[in-house]
């Protein structure tokens, strides 16, 4: 298995779950060889994890493009007769036969690797941000679980270090029993640096942002203590719409009680984007220094 860093998801390996590599050829006559099967190699995205699927044991952990991993040996080859022979014994009758190749049976995981992860219930405008701050260009509706899939953008500001976001698909309660699209991308967040949290303060949408804030803590807790543990920037989005003030200042007096900067957002407009953009590219920058990164 090799890491193609063009690849971003498993989706291959749902439709064709059996890989066999090419035999080798027989031998041939005037004492030669026959000739070495070529490598199977199957790509994988950056971020996969390869477990042993009886034992659980994690075999790989790809980490870096390029990185290369042997799932499985290929059979030594055999000997011909010729190999045995001696002066006295110049044309024995046996030969060494070929080994059969290993086989055996892998589950592939794949953990997005991101400095920020974006979560936030459905429709709180993950997509529209994260089109609106790198080159990605995710589908846009006006309906629950318009992604369907993460998305994975680089964030460019000058005179800083480029970082990657990631856009989870809408969690909602119950995420982490598997609810919604829960299990298939709670796990994306868990290798990212830092969390955002990104709430809807728009006056016409039935939502609160304290009890989704106070909901997707929650839900992140029960799914991982260590990830609900991770530092935490929170956006209120939508400041673009009319009759948003009560909303809003409701939350800045939550938000100042408890300690937490917030910024008031506008994804479709860009307002307010520099300086959430700023406190993020910061945080990530103190979080590298204060925490070097180690392979696995």
């Amino acid at each position: 298995m090799r890491a193609d860093p063009q690849l971003t998801t498993l989706l291959d390996f749902r439709y064709q779950q059996h890989y066999r590599a090419q035999r080798g050829q027989h031998g041939k006559g005037k004492n030669q060889e026959g000739r070495s099967a070529p490598l199977l190699i199957l790509p994988v995205p950056v971020g996969t994890i390869v477990r042993d699927a009886s034992s659980g044991e994690i075999l790989k952990d790809f980490t870096n493009p390029e990185e290369v991993f042997i799932a499985a040996q290929a059979g030594a080859g055999g000997r011909g007769n010729a190999h045995f022979a001696t002066p006295t014994r110049q044309a024995p009758r046996f030969a060494e036969p070929g080994q059969p190749g290993q086989e055996r049976w892998l589950l592939l995981e794949l953990k997005l690797i991101a400095d920020v992860g974006i979560v936030g219930f459905p429709n709180a405008g993950k997509s529209s941000l994260i089109s609106k701050i790198s080159a990605v260009r995710p589908k846009i509706a006006d309906y629950p679980f318009t992604t369907l899939v993460p998305h994975l953008g680089v964030v460019t500001l000058r005179n800083r270090k480029p970082f990657v976001v990631a856009d989870i698909p809408g969690i909602i309660t119950g995420a982490h029993k598997g609810a919604g699209l829960g299990l298939q991308f709670l796990r994306h967040v868990e290798r990212t640096s830092l969390l955002l949290h990104l709430l809807d303060i728009s006056a016409g949408a039935p939502r609160d942002p304290i009890k989704d804030y106070l909901a997707l803590n929650r839900e992140l807790a029960l799914y991982s203590p260590k990830l609900a543990a991770k530092p935490q920037v929170v956006a209120l989005n939508k400041i673009d719409l009319s009759e948003t003030s009560e909303k809003l200042e409701e939350a800045r007096r939550y938000f100042k009680k408890i300690k937490k900067e917030i910024f008031p957002i506008s994804a479709l407009t860009g307002e307010g984007l520099p300086r959430l953009l700023g406190a993020l590219s910061k945080n990530i920058d103190h979080r590298g220094q204060e925490e070097p990164c180690h392979d696995p």
